[in-house]
Formats: structure tokens, C-alpha cells, sequence
């Protein structure tokens, strides 16, 4: 009886914490200390990163508060100095392109609600923090070292004194886990520390202590927290304890479940422990590790394909050769060298040796686009993988629906227009069944932050788009097509659209390296055939600048008519309402973000727009959009993207359904 009830005790958390996360989560509720505001404020330091002219805090007070400083100097503190801070307190925006990452979340699931944009830090008091001290110094003694960059990933968890390049090469690669702190990490500092204290009558308490700190060294990340867990309760049942321990943590915090760390950590565990015996069925210890493997990366899928929209399939075979090689060589390498720095100029060369091995097994990947799965088709998926698991025969089930699923496009009877928050630019997505049309790029000439990588490629892959049928360029201003090479040097695009006119610097840059890709490029064009539908190009006149000699673009799409003015001005206007009998617009892009110089009362009464969309940087320094121009659009229903950012329209037989993504 007693085992009955532990059993019924054991289900019925199971579903409470199941409905307590999903009603959490879906209903935003948490509770913070602070308010938004005016706040001045003092905590210690738990941790600190610099990035380009900024520094970044999470600072203990009542709770923890995201801090960011502008500044170029480098702040004399350390970890849990105590420090006073006054500014502005702001809850964290979501994302404000579709599916991709929101930094709110994440912040939750690490139980911060605020940040604050601080305008004046002062030192109250030193650290006395006693494993403060300890943690500076660890940090203090791995800036000595030449692979100090290297040590911090492995050791401590940070990995922000890595090269973004490579970074991104061990995540196609598959093996950005070993960087990030996990269980391998934590089981090989159990196992060093069992072999020296093996004799000892309370060495696991002694283990389970250290683990605990090295948790807090590692500012207790999911995945630690996890592995450290169930080395302390290894006497029990594996399979029950990793979904108490699970349970426990989301109890505590209901928003890890939109930590990525926290559902590869627990969801390749829970595997591992379930089905890991199927690789004990093979003596060979590297066709033990394939098999390992496999089961991690098919337990993976369905977490890549919902964070990072694509699977590498040569994953498995990659990880046969860089687990061991981190496991016996590169982290105990760490560990020494942070003991016994003599060492560094060694690990270097094998942590050279492993960089290389990653640039070149990169060459050989064999990627997966596969769009963005909602939560029945996430649970599905694993419904799925555990019936294979179960009964290894029906793999192909599997592979049918992962075929299925990459190639779900090509089934696509939708039509879709996305205006993409590019910030102060230009960039509107136009899908047209299973065809992909770009219109601009964006651009910035004031950050060195990657559009086209962090945002529009992300955002086609989530699509499961594989390519660009056409990129069209309105102009050549570089809002418009600053990341035009960018784009096409990390995805495919078919063909490039230019406007009228002489190609300026910009274009010409682009078009040496269309030719190098032997992509065809057009300009000055009248219309284009997509899917049974028609583009017209209506600004075919040649202007004296580069803004009126704007693409501008009309099309009727399922009796849906569209009109998108790129920078056109007030002249082009009025020669395209002398030329084409246009009106009753249903959905107009503003010309030029929604200045002055375009959108004029007459245009604007002659096309009668019911809906406007004004693409427009948050706080831009031009001012856009223009009063005068906003009130000569009073009768359009606007969307902007610095209020409603990224807006989505769906063309469905005459009817729209519209979806913003508010920041």
C-alpha cells in the first residue's frame, strides 16, 4: 500500500507541475519586488560582461535586476562588491521578430523580471562574501592564462570571451553542448574527486559539498543544478529521480521551461537513463558512443527545430570524435592547467588542434531546414521518438515525418506579406505558396550587428524557407539593402531585383559578389510571374535621386491588393496616379518610413488605403514618422514596427488575418 501511494503521490506531481507551468506561463504571472521607473537601488554583483561600449550586471538586491552601463572604461569591481545604482527600470521586450529568441523569456527563466538602464554606479562596499572571493580569484588566475578564453567555457560556464565565429561553428557542428557546463562536466569532477577520496567514510557528502559550490561558481545553470542533483541522490532510482528533480525545479521556477540549457540537459538525460542500455548491446567502445550519440541527437530534434529551425544529420558521427577528445584531453587539460599553469602552451595546441577539426568537419554538414513546430506537434514529436525507442523498427515512421516536415512548403496553398522589424529600415517578406520574395534588406551604419544573420535568416529558416526565389531591392540606400551581401553570403538566393537608375558604391559591391555566386541579377524591370500571380514595377522613370527611383511594387494577391512605395517621394507619387487608375488599396507600405518627402494628403485620399504599414526604427533620430503624414493616413488602420514591431499579414480568399509581434 505504501508503495501504491508513493506511486499515486509520485503521478499526480507530475500533472500539477504540468498545469501549474502551463498555467503560469501562458497567463505571465510572477511576482517582482519592483516597479517600473525612476529607481535607485543597491546590491551586490553576481556577475559581470563587457560587450563593445557597454557593460552588463546582474546585480542582488530584493532580487536580481539585469543592469546595463554604457560606458568605455573598464569598472573597477568585482563579483559581490556591493555597489548603488540609479536609473530606469523596464520590464524586458519580447521578441519583436516572429519566432525567434525572446530575451523577456530567458530572463525569466533565470528569475529576472526588470532590467535597468543605469546612469550612475558607485562602489558602496567591497566584497566579503568569502566564496565571492574565492570566485574572483579562479577568475582572476584564468585571465592569466593564455587560453584563459577557453578555461572559462569549460571550467566555469562563460563563454563570453569566445570568438562568435567559432562559436557558431560548434553549433552547426552539433557540439556546442560540450562548452556549455553539463553533466559530463560535473560526473568527471565526481569521478576525480571519488578516485582521491574513495577511502574516505563520508566522501560522497564531501563530493556532494563541492559539486554544490562548483554549482555556484557556474551560477547554478540548469544543467549543473541537474547533474549535481542526481550525483547527491544516486542511491535512488535514476529514471523516477531526474523527473522529481525536474518537477521540483519547475515548481521553483516555472520559466525554465523556455531555458534551452534546462530542456537539453533534462529531456537527453531522461533518454539517456531510459534507453541508454540500447548501446550496451555493442562491445566496441566507439560503436557504443555512435549509439550514445544517436539517442542524444534524435531526443535533440525536436529542440533544435523549435531554438535553431534546422538538424545536422552528420551530428552524431562528429560528436564520436570531439566527446571523447574533450572528455579525456581538452577538460582535464582545463583543470590542470588552472592548477598547474606550465601547462597552458599545451593546451593551446590541442584546443588549436580542435578549432581546426570543427572548421573542417563544418565543410561536411548536412543541415535540415525545418520550420517552427507549435507545442502539439513538439509533444507529438516525442511521442514518436519514444515509440522508436521502444521499438527501434519503426525508425522509418520517423524519417518520413522529418522528410515531410523540411519540406512542408512545398505543400503551402497560403499567401503571406511580413513587414520585419529591421529596425530604422526596410525589409518585407512576400510568400506566395511555396515561393519566397524579399523586398529589402535593412541596414544599419551605426552597429556592426548582423540584420540579415541575427534576424532574417533565423526568421526564413523558423518559415522552413530554404531559399529566396528573389531579393528585391527598392534602392540602393543602405536602410534598404545595407545587408543585402550579408544575406547572400549565409543564404540562397535565386535572383536580385534592382531599381532604375545607375548603380551606386553599394550596388556595385553587391553585384561583384552576384557574379562570383553566378546569381543573375535584373534591373528596371515592369512585372514578375510568381505562382500564377503578377508583380508590377510601376516606377519605371528615371529621377534624380536615389530615393525616387525607389521599385515600387503593386500586386493583387487572392483580390487583396497590395502597394509598397519603398522611398518613393511626393514627384513619383503623383506620376504614378497620372499613370495607373489605383485605388481602394487594402494594404499600403508608407513610403520612406513615413517622412514628409513621401505620402502626400492627395496620394494618400486617391488610393484610399485601408490598412498602412510604416517600417521605422524605435526613437530614430529623423523623427519618422511625420505628423503630417500620420494624419493624412488618420483614416487607415497604421501598424509601425517600433509600436507593434514585425507585422504579419495573411491572405486568406478576401479575408486578413493580421499578427503583430509587440515588442
Amino acid at each position: 500500500m505504501i508503495k501504491s501511494k508513493i506511486s499515486l503521490l509520485y503521478k499526480l506531481l507530475i500533472i500539477f507541475t504540468a498545469f501549474y507551468t502551463f498555467f503560469i506561463t501562458r497567463n505571465s504571472i510572477y511576482k517582482s519586488n519592483y516597479n517600473e521607473g525612476d529607481i535607485t537601488l543597491t546590491g551586490h554583483i553576481v556577475s559581470m560582461t563587457y560587450q563593445d561600449n557597454k557593460v552588463n550586471i546582474i546585480l542582488k538586491a530584493k532580487e536580481k535586476i539585469n543592469v546595463t552601463y554604457y560606458t568605455n572604461l573598464q569598472l573597477d569591481y568585482e563579483l559581490g562588491d556591493q555597489i548603488k545604482i540609479s536609473g530606469q527600470l523596464s520590464k524586458p521586450s519580447n521578441n519583436t521578430v516572429f519566432n525567434l529568441f525572446n530575451y523577456r523569456l530567458y530572463l525569466l527563466s533565470n528569475k529576472i523580471y526588470f532590467n535597468l538602464k543605469a546612469d550612475k554606479i558607485e562602489k558602496v562596499t567591497d566584497n566579503d562574501n568569502f566564496f565571492y572571493k574565492i570566485k574572483n580569484n579562479v577568475y582572476r588566475r584564468i585571465d592569466q592564462l593564455k587560453s584563459g578564453n577557453y578555461i572559462k567555457a569549460f571550467i566555469l560556464g562563460d563563454k563570453q570571451d569566445l570568438d562568435d565565429n567559432m562559436q557558431n561553428i560548434y553549433r552547426e557542428n552539433g557540439i556546442t553542448h560540450l562548452l556549455a557546463i553539463s553533466g559530463m562536466h560535473v560526473t568527471l569532477l565526481a569521478s576525480i574527486l571519488l578516485f582521491f577520496l574513495k577511502r574516505f567514510k563520508y566522501s560522497h557528502l564531501i563530493i556532494s559539498l563541492f559539486l554544490v559550490f562548483y554549482a555556484f561558481l557556474t551560477n547554478f545553470t540548469p544543467s549543473v543544478l541537474r547533474a549535481v542533483f542526481l550525483f547527491i541522490l544516486n542511491k535512488y532510482n535514476k529514471k523516477k529521480t531526474i523527473v522529481l528533480i525536474a518537477c521540483v525545479m519547475l515548481l521553483y521556477n516555472p520559466y525554465y521551461i523556455y531555458n534551452v540549457g534546462f530542456l537539453f540537459s533534462f529531456v537527453i538525460s531522461f533518454y539517456l537513463i531510459y534507453f541508454g542500455k540500447l548501446s550496451n548491446r555493442f562491445k566496441n567502445y566507439f560503436i557504443k558512443l555512435l549509439v550514445t550519440s544517436t539517442i542524444c541527437f534524435i531526443a535533440s530534434i525536436p529542440i533544435m527545430i523549435n531554438n535553431f529551425y534546422y538538424i545536422n544529420l552528420t551530428s552524431p558521427l562528429i560528436n564520436v570524435i570531439f566527446v571523447p577528445f574533450v572528455t579525456f584531453i581538452i577538460f582535464p587539460l582545463c583543470l590542470l592547467v588552472l592548477i598547474i599553469p606550465c601547462f597552458d602552451n599545451l593546451l593551446l595546441f590541442c584546443l588549436h588542434i580542435m578549432e581546426q577539426l570543427s572548421l573542417f568537419f563544418n565543410h561536411f554538414n548536412v543541415d535540415i531546414i525545418m520550420s517552427k513546430i507549435n507545442v502539439f506537434f513538439f509533444l507529438f514529436y516525442y511521442l514518436l521518438i519514444t515509440i522508436i525507442f521502444l521499438k527501434p523498427k519503426y525508425f522509418y515512421i520517423l524519417v518520413v515525418v522529418v522528410l515531410v516536415h523540411t519540406n512542408i512548403r512545398l505543400f503551402n496553398k497560403n499567401i503571406c506579406l511580413t513587414m520585419i522589424d529591421v529596425g530604422q529600415g526596410d525589409s518585407v517578406l512576400l510568400e506566395i505558396k511555396d515561393k519566397s520574395i524579399l523586398i529589402d534588406t535593412g541596414g544599419s551604419y551605426f552597429s556592426n550587428y548582423s540584420i540579415a544573420k541575427n534576424k532574417l535568416v533565423p526568421y526564413f529558416k523558423s518559415l522552413g524557407i530554404k531559399k529566396l526565389d528573389y531579393l528585391i531591392l527598392t534602392h540602393g540606400d543602405y536602410d534598404h539593402m545595407g545587408e543585402a551581401i550579408s544575406l547572400i553570403n549565409s543564404f540562397k538566393v535565386d535572383k536580385v531585383i534592382f531599381n532604375n537608375g545607375e548603380y551606386n558604391d553599394l550596388e556595385l559591391d553587391l553585384i561583384k559578389v552576384l557574379e562570383e555566386k553566378n546569381i543573375d541579377y535584373y534591373q528596371n524591370i515592369e512585372e514578375l510571374n510568381i505562382a500564377n500571380n503578377k508583380l508590377y514595377f510601376l516606377n519605371n522613370k528615371l529621377y534624380d535621386n536615389e530615393n525616387d527611383n525607389s521599385n515600387v511594387v503593386y500586386t493583387v494577391l487572392n483580390n487583396i491588393k497590395l502597394l509598397l512605395m519603398g522611398d518613393a517621394g511626393i514627384e513619383v507619387e503623383d506620376n504614378i496616379l497620372n499613370k495607373y487608375n489605383l485605388n481602394d488599396i487594402d494594404i499600403l507600405k508608407v513610403g520612406h518610413h513615413g517622412s514628409k518627402t513621401s505620402s502626400s494628403e492627395q496620394f494618400i485620399n486617391s488610393i484610399n488605403p485601408k490598412y498602412s504599414m510604416i517600417s521605422v526604427g524605435k526613437n530614430n533620430r529623423y523623427g519618422h514618422p511625420n505628423k503630417e503624414v500620420l494624419y493624412n493616413l488618420d483614416d487607415t488602420i497604421i501598424y509601425r514596427t517600433d509600436y507593434d514591431g514585425s507585422v504579419m499579414f495573411q491572405l486568406k480568399k478576401d479575408k486578413l488575418k493580421i499578427n503583430t509581434c509587440t515588442p
